[in-house]
């Protein structure tokens, strides 16, 4: 029998990040391990964050940077070409309509989405908090396979075996380390001012500060001069990252999943539209606390919230126990065995 084909299209950018890329990278690598072929739809900025994160043994198909709706159509030539059985869409700029332009007879379409939009797809997996098979009804064909919640988050494998190890470590100790994790991209230069914020406020604790290479805030970050500081470019171990940390200070993305998995209580900061509402759910429920970047003081917010939860070991770690629960880091492995 031969082996399955899978093409991913993911989105990437200076304003929508690295993580579409990295949970599709995620996919592909539970999936080559099944023996399926995987390769990607590869503009520029895509190829850069497969080289940099070990896409081996994945081929990259290069394409020029373009617009979405051109760069669907390169798609659907190149499925022309690579005739796969799967192509995955993991990318909130194509709009729905577009999808239906991508099926071919033997050709299944998978999206990865958690906005809840309209698809027209075989396979959708949404890991959002609280989200539901039943959320879907009437936005996707009634035969199509719904993987819904974070037991279904695309988590790299090595948060799963860090697991154990980062769970018995969350005892309510005093915070020695904080983790700043906002990206890769770092947009509108927003790591370097959240640490500027939080370094006045955090006394003797270590700041771990993971971001890319092309962040805007690398340059001033590497002249703060501050032996509390330890700067993470393109760091590729982030779950010995996250697993040493007490407390972090991340986006509304997929790294919640990570923190999810290792009990990493901390704050999530909001940094688009599309992060507000699970953010704000999920602070409902008591599993993160949650500031808006960009609301009026949302500084002086930041910090305060950040030294409440530092002080306040029983928060700490009744958030982690709410965390643990909601992801084992496991969702990879469920998607590819639906899929193939």
């Amino acid at each position: 029998m031969a082996a399955s084909r899978i093409l991913l299209f993911p989105d990437c950018g200076h304003d929508v990040g690295g993580g579409h890329v990295m949970r599709c990278l995620t996919l592909a690598r539970a999936l080559t391990a099944r023996g399926a072929t995987c390769a990607f739809v590869a503009p520029p900025m895509v190829r850069s964050v497969l080289q940099t994160f070990g896409g081996e043994g994945i081929e990259a198909l290069a394409v020029p940077e373009a617009a979405p709706e051109v760069l669907t159509r390169q798609v659907a030539a190149l499925a022309e070409a690579y005739v796969p059985d799967w192509v995955v869409i993991d990318h909130y700029r194509l709009q729905p309509r577009r999808e239906s332009g991508l099926r071919a007879p033997g050709r299944r379409l998978m999206m990865i989405d958690d906005l809840g939009r309209t698809h027209d797809c075989d396979l959708l997996l949404d890991p959002g908090y609280g989200r539901a098979p039943d959320d879907y009804l009437g936005l996707v064909p009634p035969n199509a396979i719904l993987l819904t919640g974070p037991s279904y988050a695309l988590v790299r494998p090595e948060f799963a075996q860090a697991r154990p190890g980062a769970l018995v470590g969350r005892n309510g100790a005093p915070v020695r380390r904080v983790l700043l994790m906002l990206g890769l991209t770092d947009l509108g230069g927003l790591t370097g001012r959240v640490a500027q914020a939080l370094l006045p406020v955090l006394g003797d604790v270590r700041l771990d500060i993971a971001l890319g290479a092309t962040a805007c805030s690398l340059a001033s970050l590497k002249s703060l001069n501050d032996p509390r500081v330890s700067l993470h470019v393109d760091a590729t171990d982030m779950a010995r990252l996250m697993s040493e940390a007490d407390l972090a200070i991340g986006a509304g993305g997929s790294s919640l999943w990570e923190r999810a998995c290792l009990g990493l209580p901390g704050v999530t900061l909001i940094l688009a539209d599309n992060q507000r509402d699970l953010a704000l759910r999920m602070a409902a429920d008591g599993l993160t606390l949650a500031v808006e970047a960009g609301a009026p003081g949302w500084k002086g917010q930041l910090t305060a919230t950040v030294s409440a939860l530092a002080r306040d070991a029983a928060q700490r770690s009744d958030m982690s126990a709410r965390l643990a629960a909601l992801c084992d880091g496991l969702g990879a492995e469920r998607a590819a065995e639906a899929m193939l």
